[in-house]
């Protein structure tokens, strides 16, 4: 992990998280050491804190890490990725490797062209929920093709040798997983990397709706979380959400009521322009200022 922030965090919680599954079955190899790097010793404290010897934590040590491994997660903040990538010795350091992106509005070309076309370069975003291995992970392959995959030896790391299997089975370990054009990444990233911030602010809200009708806290928290887990497993299992709204919906009913408040407060119209105004957003977050 290449700068371990909250997203390296949080895909590194999750992987870790797996590992008692896969190597309580043995069906598949694991991978054999776990480095997070970091540039401040709370950070380094932190980590060791929470993984214990799980986790090696190199302190300013991103070039002995990189040396060491075979597949790179770069989780930096997009205005840092340059400097790391440029720092002395890196480059080289890189050859032969895979190198997997999680950078918001950084894009595989910009990438590529600091780190040369010898290391494997792929982007991936995924969010939050993947610490509890409840995530949502969109993977993007270079357009047109990079360098062959065979230079990166992961035989001995994942199930599979060649690169889409071995990236497919990383991010599989914490939610599910979805191949596309990186085109496409920064609508991704505002609607999936973006999303679970949007979400609790709709979950706050029912909270709080709820709290006003008088239940407690901790109960209208419990019911407004479970209920839109419930709605959302629903459709994820096939059920489109616009006939779940009308099963609900009976005439006269309290549902109706309610919708049409929300459609008073254009809520639909609201969350939309959300998701455009953060994919904007993300598409400049690696362009230079």
């Amino acid at each position: 992990m290449l700068a371990c922030g909250t997203m390296g965090s949080a895909v590194l919680s999750g992987v870790l998280d797996s590992l008692l599954t896969l190597l309580t079955t043995g069906t598949v190899p694991v991978p054999g050491r776990f480095l997070a790097c970091v540039t401040r010793q709370e950070s380094a404290d932190r980590i060791k804190s929470t993984y214990g010897d799980k986790v090696e934590v190199f302190l300013h040590g991103h070039l002995n890490a990189v040396a060491q491994s075979d597949i790179v997660v770069l989780g930096c903040k997009p205005q840092l990725c340059e400097e790391i990538l440029t720092s002395k010795g890196m480059k080289e350091t890189l050859k032969g490797k895979l190198l997997i992106s999680v950078l918001a509005g950084t894009t595989i070309k910009q990438i590529q062209d600091l780190v040369g076309p010898e290391t494997f370069v792929i982007r991936a975003m995924p969010n939050t929920p993947c610490k509890i291995r409840q995530g949502m992970t969109v993977i993007s392959f270079p357009t047109p093709p990079s360098p062959s995959s065979s230079t990166v030896d992961l035989a001995q790391i994942v199930p599979s040798p060649s690169v889409r299997p071995a990236v497919e089975w990383i991010f599989s370990q914490i939610g599910r997983a979805v191949f596309l054009d990186e085109k496409q990444l920064d609508a991704c990233t505002a609607l999936s990397g973006s999303g679970p911030a949007f979400v609790c602010v709709m979950l706050e809200a029912m909270t709080d709706g709820g709290v006003m009708m008088g239940l407690p806290f901790t109960v209208a928290q419990e019911l407004a979380a479970q209920t839109m887990q419930g709605a959302a497993r629903m459709v994820l299992e096939g059920s489109h959400a616009a006939q779940i709204r009308n099963s609900v919906s009976t005439p006269g009913g309290c549902t109706i009521g309610g919708l049409l408040v929300m459609e008073d407060g254009k809520i639909r119209s609201t969350i939309a322009r959300a998701i455009q105004e953060a994919t904007n957003i993300a598409s400049s977050l690696g362009k230079k200022k």
